[in-house]
């Protein structure tokens, strides 16, 4: 790597520490140049806006996302495993990465000017991932028609990518919801030797799963 491209990515290195502990609030071009001990003037070379380098840090999330939800499907036979896969995985990660993951999703901060590379916008670097839920989502109702000996498609039902978005939305629900403590309270005291932590939010996992796509029959 050029001299040039290591500090660009040093620069975007200190941008998602600062993220990942402070929040994206915190991140500014002047406080990312002082951490990296360079001028104030270094990072518009590569971050002419705020919302640039906004995106660069945000980037490195999707590509941190990717790369666990590939690790949490591996082994994985069903759609319906796949999903819960991905559903765990994207839960965690909310949880383990906070401010990462409030930043991937504020469409609003990010930069969607053209890029100078090949890569695409980065306000569209989340549609393969919905192309993928939504695909799994068609593949559910494919299999579970197959196995009740039904019709398929089912006209009444919703189309997958708007079933998809909705599982999405209540992921997404139960990760901020369960980051703030509000689920925690609504839930009360788990029982009596039972996990507060990774059972509940599995259970909370499923029965979104089971309410957009049907409970798993034997």
């Amino acid at each position: 790597m050029t001299g040039e491209g290591s500090l660009r990515e040093r620069l975007i290195d200190v941008g998602v520490d600062l993220v990942l502990t402070e929040g994206s609030a915190s991140v500014g071009l002047r406080e990312i140049a002082r951490r990296a001990g360079v001028s104030h003037g270094a990072p518009r070379r590569y971050f002419p806006t705020h919302h640039a380098l906004l995106s660069a840090i945000a980037r490195r999330g999707f590509e941190d996302l990717g790369a666990r939800f590939e690790a949490a499907v591996a082994g994985t036979s069903t759609p319906r495993g796949e999903l819960h896969a991905l559903a765990r995985a994207y839960v965690g990660y909310a949880l383990e990465r906070r401010g990462m993951f409030e930043l991937m999703w504020r469409h609003d901060l990010l930069d969607s000017e053209p890029q100078p590379s090949d890569q695409p916008r980065l306000r569209e670097s989340t549609l393969p991932l919905f192309g993928h839920l939504t695909e799994l989502v068609a593949r559910c109702r494919s299999e579970r028609h197959a196995a009740q000996h039904t019709d398929w498609p089912n006209e009444t039902a919703p189309p997958p990518a708007v079933t998809a978005a909705a599982l999405w939305s209540n992921l997404h629900g139960i990760a901020q919801l369960w980051a703030w403590g509000s689920l925690q309270l609504a839930l009360g005291a788990p029982p009596p030797g039972r996990d507060p932590g990774d059972d509940r939010r599995d259970r909370l996992i499923t029965a979104v799963l089971d309410a957009h796509l049907g409970p798993v029959t034997a």
